[in-house]
């Protein structure tokens, strides 16, 4: 009996027409015996809701397009009783997770990658309700990841992160929160937070890979706190440039549940997409609860 296949594709997403890979995509699975359905996403939600209702009646789901797809593909999956396994294809601009994971860039090699591996189980974050697959982040940079227009994206990549960036950080505007990791509290006002799963954040903000575990049960919390003055706030930025946390104002903890309270309401970025936390989120990490082929 054959296998059942259902690829959930934003033909929108990234430099490269999804459609130009199609055939061979379509002809690799198919040769591994997979009967294949093929949806292709129309706007905001389509994702979510297509592998919520479909992907009970399929051997595998195989998302292709940026990694805002996937995180809808996983937030569509993961609430099932039994959810199929996951392969990703990256169709995107940037792509963080996919460079996390070492997926092939050549969506007709990320194919057979998916065929190729083992199922595997990989921490998914919770965000109070709603599921990320590899970074929540407010403050500076975390509007660009959602407001830069796509096509620019497309077009530019990580300058478009870049060019967006540095007009956030002209105002350099720093936001008041209490932050408390596994019990440690920080108090004070951040111009950047990230929790991630991930070695890339926003295309600009790297994490050695010994520091990153895709399936330890915790986060990398990454924070910029206010300097003190102008030398400490080089300071700060250089040691991200050098990817050193380890002094120079920085911190970086590893930690499974994380609360942020702050008196405004903070715009924060999941995977890419805007997300609005009120004053108060709780963010847990989800022990291996992703099948994955990748």
């Amino acid at each position: 009996m054959s296998k059942k296949l259902l690829l959930i594709v934003n033909p929108k997403a990234g430099k490269r027409r999804s459609r130009d890979f199609f055939f061979d995509i379509f002809s690799i699975f198919s040769e591994a015996g997979y009967l294949i359905s093929l949806r292709q996403t129309k706007g905001p939600g389509d994702a979510v809701r297509i592998a919520a209702e479909e992907a009970p009646d399929y051997d595998l789901v195989v998302c292709y397009g940026g990694d805002g797809t996937l995180n809808q593909v996983v937030n569509g999956l993961l609430p099932l009783s039994s959810p199929p396994p996951l392969g990703y294809i990256a169709g995107g601009s940037t792509n963080d997770f996919a460079a996390t994971l070492r997926l092939p860039s050549d969506p007709v090699e990320a194919a057979k990658a998916i065929l190729d591996s083992d199922e595997w189980a990989l921490d998914v974050g919770r965000f109070n309700q709603r599921l990320f697959m590899y970074v929540a982040s407010f403050g500076a940079f975390t509007k660009v990841s959602y407001s830069a227009p796509q096509n620019v994206k497309n077009d530019l990549g990580h300058l478009a992160y870049i060019i967006e960036g540095v007009k956030d950080l002209s105002s350099l505007r720093f936001y008041p929160a209490r932050i408390e990791a596994d019990g440690e509290v920080f108090d004070g006002r951040f111009l950047f937070g990230a929790i991630a799963n991930a070695t890339s954040i926003g295309g600009l903000m790297k994490l050695k890979q010994e520091d990153v575990v895709l399936d330890d049960g915790k986060f990398e919390m990454l924070l910029f706190p206010e300097p003190k003055n102008v030398n400490d706030l080089n300071d700060m930025f250089r040691a991200l440039l050098l990817q050193d946390y380890s002094g120079n104002g920085l911190i970086l903890r590893h930690a499974s549940r994380i609360t942020v309270e702050s008196q405004e309401e903070l715009s924060w970025s999941l995977d890419g997409e805007f997300e609005s936390g009120g004053n108060r989120v709780e963010i847990l990490n989800l022990h291996r609860q992703l099948t994955v082929r990748m």
